[in-house]
């Protein structure tokens, strides 16, 4: 498959199916997210256009169960591996 074929990154995504940010069509290839230059791990939501992502903090949970979130500022490159 070539990188044409591949869908464009939106400016905001979210790996939460739940969220109106999720796109599924993304989901189907192996997704990487460079902050400042340096590969991030566990990211679950980012946004280009206002430089964030937000990935879990620690094995801390909220009251419905959900990992809580922190959120790191940058610049924010996603790609496609």
């Amino acid at each position: 498959m070539t990188d044409n074929a591949k869908p464009a990154f939106p400016d905001r995504l979210s790996v939460d199916p739940r969220s109106k940010f999720y796109v599924a069509e993304i989901f189907q290839h192996d997704v990487g997210i460079l902050l400042n230059g340096k590969e991030r791990q566990g990211v679950e939501e980012y946004c280009i256009s206002e430089g964030w992502i937000t990935v879990p903090a620690g094995k801390t949970l909220d009251r419905k169960g959900m990992p809580m979130m922190i959120k790191v500022k940058g610049v924010v490159e996603p790609f496609y591996r």
